[in-house]
């Protein structure tokens, strides 16, 4: 017996040591083997989860999503419909009988209906143009959702008609709007979104909203299910109130709107309690800084008797969901680079759910991420940690356990060697906050050899990274850079006061912060003062430009698609109305010299560290002139520099994710040419 058990302890070792040995670092291709889970969606009875399975197509070069069902233990995982066209938007109706959703068609996206008994679904609308915030009433007889209703663009002159057969240039593309083009879609035509209603067995669409005002985001229906509860700005003077919205009130019979807030700030996402008594919204009282916590706020049916619910709590709520018994609400939110769902009730008591909510956002660690609930109070979510991207997680609230049931990567992660993800904290020298950053290393990590070190700087700068799955960060690592990616001050989680610091002082602190965090990695031996690199997007490119401004203690850089000068991207970028005053006081032409003293552009003289500087040839946020400034300047001054522009990518430039390996191919090609230590 003792000799079996030896034999058989050896074969498990010698099967370990083999999957070990076939085990390889991440690699480019892998990035197209992955999938995730998005918008899971529980029944009603907490029997069913239906989410949404996004993989990347390498044929297309895009991510592609069709609609899957799963029992909340793990079993009967299938596929909802044999349709292989894009699917989205699940959502169950009350009873649980059935479950509408959104699909592509060669004619556009429309309405489709599953019903759970037979398995048969069918298409039920006819749109003109794709609905979005699809929403069942309350006794499940009809459906209300958003849609745009183009217009007609203005015309200034009246042009002769061309002869027949005439090949003239096109007419011009004339606007007159604030906002009238967006990052990721070019220029926006002319059109407002509008509330309808659709019968849920199909016909006829009713029109709810009028007006020149757009109408988007959640939708809630009274129990009664004769009116709507949605947020708008419907004031005369919206497109340069833009920061401001309220909850109103429609009657889905008449049309009659209600105005139920009235206040300067964001009032959205009305949710409705069971018992109809109490709506739930989030927003805030604007006082024009560079960030604001967007609070979780209560008022009655009618508009009387509001508060804020979440005031103990110093953080943004997100993606509420009153409980079954109309007690109080599920909701979403970031603290320390992690999100969580926490329940809070009436008293304002906030109780913590489940944690490593996100894994959407596949390219670096950025938060995000969704959840619903199912009558008796179980959740399903998208969780990830470094080591995955998100899978489907159901937190059991009998047991207080959260188990993820998917493992939509696992034939692969099995045999990849992922760098070690490690969470630090430090103490900031300009103020003795403390910052928290982590630190990836290469697989195989030799703590006895020297590594390069690059430290990676993300963008926002309101928002935050944390402990999530990152494809970038992970193929750093597998070049065998140490990677250190910090929340600096500005960063979200960490509540109001820490993210608006920058105001009026951006590029500011927030740059010793990111340097108090290297001098840690160097005084713990895995960072060496002649092996140091920087890298960002965005927001993380104006940190590394101005990085590289202020010293010179870096090998080389790569700059990607930065704010060089203030002063033209504030005019120029897709979101140039939204900066004035709540970065920055006053605009450009009012403030010259407080935009220049925070452009990247007036350390240029300074630099004289290798730089990369990349940008999307699309992007309409950070837009390709602000890039071509610094690689014109560090041309002239004759300093190591290239240009790297990609064709068809926009501000996101790792959304199709061939863009994503060009990107960090690039990023690592540049870096590599500077790197002495620990070459493979």
């Amino acid at each position: 017996m003792k000799r079996i058990n030896l034999i058989i302890t050896f074969l498990i070792f010698f099967t370990y040591l083999t999957t070990e040995a076939q085990k390889k670092r991440f690699s480019y291709l892998d990035v197209f083997e992955l999938s995730y889970v998005s918008d899971p969606q529980i029944s009603p009875d907490g029997s069913w989860i239906v989410y949404r399975r996004m993989g990347f197509n390498i044929m297309t070069d895009r991510a592609e999503g069709n609609l899957w069902m799963i029992r909340k233990d793990g079993s009967q995982h299938q596929k909802l419909t044999s349709r292989e066209m894009s699917e989205s938007s699940p959502r169950w109706s009350p009873k649980g009988d059935r479950l509408a959703f959104v699909s592509s068609t060669e004619e556009g996206s429309e309405i489709y209906m599953y019903w759970v008994s037979s398995g048969k679904f069918a298409r039920i609308s006819q749109l003109p143009s794709s609905p979005s915030s699809l929403t069942w009433s309350p006794n499940g007889d009809q459906l209300a959702f958003s849609m745009n209703i183009p217009k007609k663009p203005p015309v200034l002159a009246k042009l002769p008609e061309k002869p027949k057969g005439a090949d003239w240039a096109e007419t011009p593309r004339i606007t007159d709007r604030l906002y009238h083009e967006a990052d990721g879609r070019g220029y926006i035509a002319p059109g407002f979104n509008h509330l309808f209603v659709i019968p849920a067995n199909g016909g006829a669409l009713r029109q709810l909203t009028e007006g020149d005002f757009q109408h988007r985001g959640s939708i809630s229906w009274a129990p009664s299910g004769t009116d709507l509860y949605f947020s708008a700005n419907r004031n005369e003077d919206w497109e340069y109130d833009f920061r401001n919205s309220e909850i109103y009130t429609v009657n889905v019979l008449n049309g009659n709107i209600k105005q139920l807030t009235i206040r300067q700030g964001p009032d959205r996402g009305p949710a409705v309690s069971p018992n109809g008594k109490t709506i739930a919204y989030s927003g805030y009282e604007d006082k024009v800084q560079a960030y604001q916590v967007s609070q979780l706020q209560l008022m009655d049916g009618d508009g009387e008797n509001k508060k804020v619910l979440s005031m103990s709590l110093d953080r943004d709520v997100d993606d509420f969901q009153w409980d079954a018994k109309g007690s109080g609400l599920y909701f979403m939110y970031d603290d320390k680079g992690n999100t969580k769902i926490a329940h809070i009730g009436f008293n304002g008591n906030v109780k913590d759910l489940a944690k490593d909510v996100g894994g959407t956002s596949i390219g670096r660690p950025y938060g995000g991420g969704s959840f619903s609930v199912a009558n008796n109070g179980t959740i399903a979510f998208t969780q990830t940690r470094p080591e995955y991207p998100a899978e489907l997680a159901v937190y059991d609230p009998k047991k207080g356990t959260t188990t993820k049931i998917t493992g939509l990567n696992k034939a692969l992660m099995d045999f990849r060697d992922l760098g070690k993800v490690e969470e630090i904290w430090y103490t900031s020298s300009y103020d003795q906050r403390d910052l928290q950053g982590w630190v990836v290393y290469p697989p195989g990590y030799d703590a006895s050899k020297k590594y390069p070190f690059l430290v990676e700087n993300h963008g926002g700068p309101i928002s935050n990274y944390g402990d999530r799955f990152t494809a970038e960060i992970q193929l750093y690592a597998s070049d065998g850079y140490i990677v250190f990616y910090p929340n600096a001050r500005g960063s979200t989680s960490y509540g109001e006061e820490f993210g608006n610091l920058l105001y009026n002082n951006y590029p500011g602190q927030d740059y010793d912060d990111v340097m108090d965090g290297v001098d840690l990695c160097i005084a713990k031996g895995i960072a060496h003062e002649d092996q140091l690199f920087v890298t960002g997007g965005s927001a993380g490119g104006i940190m590394t430009a101005w990085i590289i401004g202020k010293n010179n203690r870096f090998e080389a850089a790569v700059v990607a698609k930065p704010v060089m000068n203030w002063i033209s991207k504030t005019l120029v970028a897709d979101n140039y109305f939204g900066y004035a005053n709540s970065r920055y006081p006053g605009q450009p032409w009012e403030n010259f010299e407080g935009y220049w003293k925070f452009s990247p552009l007036s350390l240029v003289g300074n630099i004289e560290t290798p730089a990369m500087v990349m940008v999307g040839m699309d992007d309409l946020r950070t837009p390709p002139s602000e890039a071509k400034q610094l690689y014109h300047a560090l041309k002239l001054r004759k300093i190591e520099t290239v240009l790297v522009e990609i064709p068809g990518a926009s501000h996101g430039i790792a959304n199709k994710p061939s863009n994503l390996i060009t990107k960090v191919a690039h990023t690592l090609a540049w870096l590599n040419k500077y790197r002495t230590t620990n070459k493979d």
